[in-house]
Parts: structure tokens; sequence; C-alpha cells
């Protein structure tokens, strides 16, 4: 039995490797999919275009202006004349945000009076403009404190007393709160993913396109051989992947690395069952190459959606969180994850392990049910 497994895996590699198409498809694409989502995959906002609309022209919004301008958040490109010119700028996206300054706001702020300025938003990107104005609320709340404390110093009253909260900010496992570092584990798990299910989804139904599965089904190779001499070259070059995507990731994008790889690599074998019985199951009922990768990517875009890659799953309706838990991709993207940022072990994620492992198995069986009934 060993042997007869040993002679298709040896099959497998040599026409792996003898397919530029398949070389480029396993060595080139991972690592292009790496380097586009790691660079395009975050949410982190920087040099932001704004304009400034200045009313006022008084020294408090030229400091205030400054403040934006030396910020990394902003960059200032426009000042504008007026309203008309405002609405334009926003308009025709020459920016993505305007600073306006209303008149006597000095002397609002040296009154104690609330003085008004506006920070007007292009609210296209729902998302970026909630990130934006979280910036510019920073750089505002610094400006009023210290505009605070100046005042006190100058007009100190020992009759009023004004409590302060001095609030200390921890950061954990993401210190800098990078997205990157939250984004980047996610898109080694999709690549894993996509590649294991487009390898063995190709498996059987290239066989049958070049004529050469009646000769598999006539020979003494058992079913199972079959199957583990198909899947398991796959998962070789899967595991093989991620231990090359995730050196560099460490090394090229500086993504921190918390847990033990062995252990990542443990947990990616299990996963591997789901996506290597799904592409089994795919390859066993598809004709062409063509309709096995259509069907992959009809299961693997839903899959990503309910994932929690790109939107959170608490915020999704609840039958739809639901749907997420029959999703493999949702455990083992909490994994890889946990393990990266966390270095988190199996006493805290044996229980999406175990999901995986049921999973897989049941995934695997049947795939090889529907497999057997084609060899016979």
């Amino acid at each position: 039995m060993i042997e007869r497994i040993l002679a298709i895996l040896v099959k497998e590699f040599r026409q792996i490797f003898r397919d530029p198409r398949l070389k480029t498809v396993i060595f080139i694409s991972p690592l292009v999919q790496l380097f586009l989502f790691g660079y395009a995959a975050t949410r982190d906002l920087t040099n932001i275009p704004i304009a400034v609309f200045d009313r006022d022209n008084t020294k408090e919004t030229r400091e205030l202006i400054r403040r934006f301008y030396y910020s990394k958040y902003f960059d200032i490109k426009e000042f504008a004349k007026s309203e008309k010119e405002v609405k334009s700028l926003i308009d025709r996206t020459h920016v993505y945000a305007v600073l306006q300054f209303d008149k006597n706001f000095a002397r609002d702020v040296y009154s104690g009076r609330e003085a008004q300025a506006q920070f007007i938003l292009d609210g296209t990107d729902s998302n970026s403009a909630t990130i934006a104005l979280g910036y510019a609320n920073t750089v505002i709340n610094t400006y009023n404190e210290e505009t605070l404390a100046r005042r006190l110093l100058a007009y100190p009253s020992p009759e009023r007393i004004i409590p302060k909260i001095d609030l200390k900010e921890r950061r954990w496992f993401n210190e800098n709160l990078e997205s990157r570092n939250y984004y980047l584990p996610g898109v080694i798990a999709l690549i894993v993913t996509i590649m294991s299910l487009l390898l063995s989804s190709m498996a059987i139904v290239r066989e049958k396109e070049i004529g050469t599965m009646e000769q598999l089904i006539v020979s003494p190779i058992r079913p199972v051989e079959l199957i583990l001499g198909k899947i398991v070259p796959f998962g070789i070059i899967a595991l093989g992947q991620i231990v090359f995507i995730t050196l560099v990731g460490v090394l090229w994008f500086h993504i921190p690395l918390r847990g033990n790889i062995i252990f990542l690599l443990l947990c990616t074998m299990i996963y591997l069952l789901t996506t290597l019985g799904i592409g089994l199951f795919i390859s066993a009922i598809s004709s062409t190459q063509q309709e096995a990768m259509m069907s992959v990517f009809l299961f693997f875009m839903p899959a990503n959606l309910l994932s929690g890659f790109g939107y959170p799953i608490a915020n999704m309706p609840q039958p739809i969180q639901y749907l997420t838990l029959l999703n493999p991709l949702r455990y083992f993207l909490f994994i890889v994850r946990e393990i990266f940022l966390k270095g988190s072990g199996i006493s805290i994620l044996w229980d999406e392990m175990l999901v995986l492992l049921v999973m897989g198995v049941c995934i695997i069986f049947f795939s090889s049910l529907k497999f057997r009934k084609q060899l016979t």
C-alpha cells in the first residue's frame, strides 16, 4: 500500500514541476498576493489631503492649522477663499476634507466661549471618513488641553479647582494599532485556502481531461490509495507555502509572530483536511478544469465574506452569524491571528482546532464517498 501511494506521490510531484503554469501558481502567485495585500490591506490613513478655509485669520487659527500640517495624518493641499471653492474642492475630489474656521474664533477662545470650527468630510467612504474624523478630534483635543493648561497658569484661581483625570493608555498585542498587523495574518490564511482549493480541485479533473482516469481505474490501486496520493502532495505544498509566506511577512513586513510556528503548522494541517476535502469533492463533480476553477471561486467568495477577514462577524445579522459557524475559514482565521499577535497555544485554541478536525474528517469522508462512486 505504501509503495503504491508513494508512486502516485512521485507522479503528482513530477506532473506539477513539469507544468510551467502550475509552478507559477504554486510559487509566484502566493508571493504576488502577499505583497499586493500587504501594501493594500490596511485601514491606516496618512497624509490625508485637506483644504483650509480660514475666515478668522488670527494667530490662534494659524496655530491650529500648523498642528494639522505637522501631524502625520493630514496634508494641507489648498487654502480656500470662499464657500463656493470649498464645495468645488470636495465635489472634484481634490481634497478629502476641509478645515473651516468661523469669524471671531480667537475672540471666543480667549473669552471662554465655545469657539466654532468645522471639519467638512467627504462621506462617500464611511470607514475612511470615521478614521479621518478621529484623527482630527485627536489634534483638536490636544490643542484644547494645552490651551486650558496655559490659561490656568496665566490666571490661577484658588477658589476654583478643576478636576483632572489622567488616563494612561496601554495597548496589548498591537502596540501601535497598525491594521497591517491584523490583516496580514488573515491574508496568509486566505492564500493557503485558495491555493489548496485550486490545486486539489484540479487533481482528479485533470486526469479526466487528458484521458488517464480510465487507466487509474483499471490499475491495482485502491480508491483510498489514489485519494491519498492525490491530495497529500498539495497538502505538503500548502505547508511549504505557509512557511515561506510567513517568513516573508515577518522579515519584510515586520509582522510579529509571537506564537510557535510548529503549532501553526499543526493547525494548518488540521485545516487542510477541510480545504483538500472540498477540493476533492469539486474535482469529483467537475468535468473540466474550467468548471472546477469556477466552482472553487463560487465556494471561496462567500467563505471569505463570512470569515471575519474584512467585516466583523459581530456586526452581521444574527442568522448570518449562525451561518458563519459552518465556515472552516472562520476558525482558521481566528487561530492564525491568535498565534501571530497573541502567541496563543493549544490551551486557548483547542476548541477551534476540535471544530476544524471534526469538519475536516467529515468533509474528507463524504468527498471520498463521492469519489469512490465515480470509480465504481
